[in-house]
């Protein structure tokens, strides 16, 4: 027997069509489509060291990871047969799917799910509690000496208990007629071979987890067999104070004394499952010999619940077990979701949610949605039902959004006074304030007037300003920046909007001849000491040659302060945007540098000192 020398909490189950790992801090669910590919769903989940005290108390803790796991495991359960069984083809969603979704606002799957879940309730409590009850009671009616022994309790329990023990045995056998079932058993068999792997201390390969056993002390079947154990003792004990209360109340009728003993095995449930934790968690802490009777029960019956797995079953364990790990490992390893008929007033709050646990702005949520689905963000109020390719495309922006990207270099472009600019790295996003700046230029400029824009970037300012003024005057605009990638993206944006701009490479005048009637300039004005500080979307990958300001953030200005009176014409015009807090500043400099003739302020919608006009 091989020995094991990584011990490890993770633990999962089989779903349709794959298999769910869980561990400490997160849970991963992989399953392979209609369409032979794998999809990956990966959720949070609290940690046992985060739990209120008294839920990681011995006993208390069975309890709590027994419901805990039953919720999590029927959530994986169903979200695996929704990705699963695709309800599109190449064509789009089915005319079923579109009639449910357009009259009842529900997915086909959601009514499946819950027509399974009741079902399936209404099974488990016949099999394991009425069933036992009911065979009990005739053998108790057919024979007298059964019946004398139900007047004691705890034989009578215990035949009851063997009937729920051969119950669940022949429900195990049952379902091996069925081949999607015995599919279900060898994701199983895949799920204990990769925990088994990683625990051998072997790397997970498909051939090396296929040389490993599907047997494991913490399996599902060997905990339900030890309930089943428990339960046979805990109730016999239970019976005997019972049978005690039904001869002091007088109850003698068999149908009272079933519904009572029902709800008492309802009561007790949560010792049984306490119980029953604790017996397999002590159970799994060694290898020995000495423990081995006691683990045999478990082990057959997992010959039944297991089956050998294929190769590409193998793939799908170890793909969840490695998302697991890596979720226990890395508190910032991405959550993944299927790509599933959904609707969308479950999509948009968990996207939601999740933004805000990375400290995202929720309103990218809604744009991701609208912009997928072609409908404005207004009408994200009405709920409605996302077909599989729809929910296919949001994810994946979402996805990379999580990741840090900004939402716009994922998109591709993004809007700018009502024009269509593309942004991607080598730019920074045009930000809504600085269309202030904009409009002060528009305003500005008049019919003949020559523009100079300075750090043009996406040449999103020189571009609208174009656009804007030829309408109705006739101007020309030179647009300038020290990047050569930022004015490949800026000549690609003019030619996108048709905007007559001349662009040059220079770092501010360096390269530019003659004078301008209008001078514009939204240079870099973030303190270097501030860039830590910023957003990490902006931090990480906006260019920091287009944020750093230097020391005070006000090194461009003092720059063009030196030099701007050799290219501004008279009667000419700067318009420049600056940060919070740097606007009078900024009038100091150009006050004590120029001859310019006065200088004006303008506000943006939340009262910030945002434009610096400065008139020569």
């Amino acid at each position: 027997m091989k020995k094991k020398t990584n011990r490890t909490y993770i633990g999962g189950q089989a779903v349709i069509q794959g298999v769910m790992m869980r561990g400490k801090s997160g849970m991963a669910t992989v399953v392979r489509d209609t369409n032979g590919e794998l999809q990956l769903e990966a959720k949070r989940i609290t940690p046992p060291e985060k739990r209120k005290k008294i839920a990681r108390f011995p006993f208390i803790r069975g309890v709590v990871n027994f419901v805990s796991s039953l919720i999590v495991g029927m959530k994986a359960l169903f979200r695996s047969s929704e990705a699963a069984i695709a309800e599109e083809d190449e064509e789009g969603p089915s005319k079923l799917s579109k009639w449910v979704a357009d009259h009842w606002k529900v997915s086909v799957g959601e009514i499946v799910t819950t027509i399974s879940t009741v079902l399936g309730v209404i099974l488990a409590v016949g099999l394991f509690l009425f069933l036992p009850l009911y065979l009990t009671g005739l053998i108790a009616e057919a024979a007298p000496a059964v019946a004398r022994a139900a007047d004691y309790g705890i034989w009578y329990h215990l035949i009851e208990g063997g009937f729920r023990l051969v119950i669940f045995i022949g429900y195990i056998l049952f379902t091996l007629i069925f081949k999607s079932l015995r599919e279900t058993y060898q994701y199983h068999g895949a799920e204990h071979k990769t925990i088994n792997c990683y625990e051998y201390g072997l790397p997970l390969t498909v051939d090396n987890v296929k040389g490993c056993s599907r047997l494991h002390d913490r399996c599902g079947t060997t905990f339900i067999f030890i309930v089943l154990i428990v339960s046979i003792l805990v109730f016999a004990l239970a019976g005997v104070p019972l049978e005690m209360f039904y001869a002091w109340a007088g109850i003698a009728e068999s149908f009272w004394c079933n519904i009572i003993s029902f709800f008492v095995r309802l009561l007790l449930l949560p010792v049984v499952a306490g119980v029953s934790y604790e017996a397999l968690k002590l159970l799994a802490l060694t290898d020995s010999v000495l423990v081995l009777p006691f683990k045999a029960p478990g082990y057959l019956l997992q010959k039944l619940t297991t089956r050998e797995p294929t190769d590409d079953m193998i793939e799908c364990a170890i793909k969840a077990f490695e998302k697991a790990k890596e979720m226990d490992d890395d508190p910032k390893s991405p959550e993944k979701t299927f790509v599933t008929e959904t609707k969308l007033s479950k999509l948009l709050p968990m996207m939601k949610r999740a933004f805000a646990e990375r400290d995202i702005d929720g309103s990218d949520a809604e744009w991701i949605v609208s912009l997928a689905l072609g409908i404005p963000r207004s009408a994200l109020t009405e709920d409605r039902v996302i077909a599989r390719a729809d929910c296919g495309r949001i994810l994946a922006v979402f996805e990379e959004r999580m990741t840090g990207r900004p939402l716009w270099y994922i998109i591709g472009d993004t809007e700018f006074y009502g024009y269509p600019i593309k942004v991607d790295e080598r730019v920074l996003i045009p930000r809504p304030e600085t269309e202030l700046l904009v409009r002060q230029a528009v305003s500005t400029v008049r019919g003949g007037d020559s523009v100079l824009d300075l750090c043009t970037g996406s040449g999103a300012v020189a571009v609208a300003i174009a656009c804007e003024v030829s309408k109705d005057r006739a101007v020309s605009v030179t647009a300038t920046d020290i990047s050569d990638g930022a004015l490949a993206l800026a000549r690609e944006n003019a030619r996108l909007n048709k905007a007559n701009v001349t662009f040059v490479k220079s770092d501010l005048f360096e390269n530019v001849r003659g004078r301008f009637n209008v001078i514009t300039a939204n240079p870099p004005y973030v303190p270097t000491a501030e860039l830590a500080g910023l957003p990490e979307d902006v931090r990480e990958f906006e260019p920091r040659i287009a944020l750093d300001g230097g020391a005070d953030g006000l090194d461009f200005y003092r720059r063009i302060a030196a030099k701007v009176s050799r290219y501004i014409a008279r009667g000419g015009m700067l318009i420049m945007e600056c940060g919070e807090n740097q606007a009078q500043e900024i009038v100091k400099i150009f006050k004590s540098t120029t001859r310019c003739d006065f200088a004006m302020l303008v506000k943006d919608l939340a009262g910030v000192e945002r434009v610096v006009k400065i008139g020569f």
